[in-house]
């Protein structure tokens, strides 16, 4: 809607993951060099844990984005609360693989099968396990038993766990010993600061065609960020929403007032808590 009255090729602050929109702000390109890396290394765990909304499946979406060529057979997954048994079947009909069997030797045995064939030709096996957070003990140590299947003492398959906070306290757990010993990195996606959400939101404008409308008044950049508290997520539901309610009121300028109204609206409908504004912006909205 808006995209067209501000001349946008495209809604910049959609909800759902876009790859073609990922702002690398510092944490964020620490997490992909990391998981680059482990696969130039073809070994072990990566781990990768964000709070909700900070960009993990964008990430994910990133980087598979970039495999060419066929080198990189993956597969991601996020149903993530099943049992060992059916994890493992889940891996194996997510790699193409009959997993009707009841018999997981039958499983393990067709997944180390198209490893070796891969291996043989030159391409990486890659499991991507989002919301891993999820998963049970059981079925963690099943994955790093998957890492067992080896040639010439390289593993066959890389992991990537990818989930929220509570993943690392797990993997610490002593019955995880093993499986923590094979972690080659971890990294964690922190939410913006104010200057890199002032970058993220004029990045995502500029990407989709915007030349300077609507134009914004540079003092509602940290309101934005505090209400937010850094989450992408939430700075696109705030800067949607601040556009759409532009369009209504025919603006080409954005200021205090309208971003006032907005995060009135959002808090109302119980989507964002309730912002208090500064003494110091106070002033500024009675002046407008």
């Amino acid at each position: 809607m808006y995209e067209t009255f501000y001349g946008l090729k495209e809604e910049p602050f959609r909800l759902t993951p876009d790859s073609r929109l990922c702002f690398h702000h510092p944490s964020y390109k620490n997490a992909k060099a990391y998981m680059q890396y482990a696969l130039y290394r073809r070994e072990g765990f990566v781990v990768v844990t964000g709070q909700p909304g900070t960009g993990k499946s964008t990430l994910i979406s990133d980087l598979t984005s970039e495999f060419d060529g066929g080198q990189v057979k993956f597969t991601s997954l996020n149903c993530t609360q099943v049992q060992a048994d059916d994890l493992i079947r889940l891996i194996a009909l997510n790699f193409d693989l009959d997993g009707t069997t009841e018999y997981k030797s039958l499983l393990l045995h067709g997944l180390k099968q198209l490893f070796l064939k891969l291996h043989q030709e030159g391409k990486r096996s890659l499991l991507i396990i989002d919301e891993a957070q999820d998963l049970p003990e059981g079925a963690l140590e099943e994955l790093r038993l998957l890492t067992n299947l080896q040639q010439n003492n390289q593993p066959l398959l890389q992991i990537f766990l990818v989930g929220q906070s509570e993943l690392r306290e797990t993997i610490r757990s002593p019955q995880l010993e093993q499986l923590h010993q094979r972690i080659v990195a971890t990294c964690h996606l922190e939410p913006l600061n104010p200057e890199d959400t002032e970058n993220y939101i004029m990045y995502r404008l500029e990407q989709v065609g915007w030349n300077d409308n609507p134009t914004f008044d540079p003092r509602v950049f940290e309101p934005i960020q505090k209400v937010s508290q850094g989450i992408p997520r939430l700075i696109n539901l705030v800067c949607s929403r601040l556009m759409l309610h532009g369009m209504v009121e025919e603006k080409r300028h954005i200021d205090m007032k309208d971003l006032k109204v907005v995060l009135d609206s959002l808090a109302q409908e119980e989507l964002i808590p309730k912002f208090d504004f500064p003494d110091k912006d106070q002033a500024v909205l009675h002046s407008i």
